[in-house]
């Protein structure tokens, strides 16, 4: 065999062909993860190890940065809005379906 990638059979070369494009995508998938992603929300704080260990490490350091390199945004508690009070609700329905004349009674 002289190294030819013609010399391969075609489901290795279709493996091969697959794997090298999810590679790519996660590697990228991960490069700009980590670039938007701000320092003190990425484990050991230095992005520039993670660009080394996400290039180097082929496809196993971008699934490692997806999984072990990214820490979670600090939970904030979000106020629940209030519930809307009976003459906003009213001045919400009459300016949807006009003013409600209520001499006229039920009908």
């Amino acid at each position: 065999m002289n190294g030819q990638l013609a010399d391969l059979p075609t489901g290795v070369f279709v493996f091969l062909l697959v794997v090298g494009v999810v590679q790519l995508a996660l590697d990228v998938v991960a490069l700009v993860d980590l670039v938007r992603r701000p320092v003190d929300r990425v484990a050991m704080g230095n992005k520039w190890i993670w660009v080394a260990i996400i290039l180097l490490v082929n496809l196993l350091g971008a699934i490692l940065y997806l999984i072990v390199g990214r820490k979670p945004a600090a939970a904030t508690e979000v106020p629940l809005p209030s519930t809307p009070s009976a003459s906003r609700t009213e001045s919400i329905a009459d300016s949807l379906y006009g003013r409600r004349d209520d001499s006229a009674g039920p009908r």
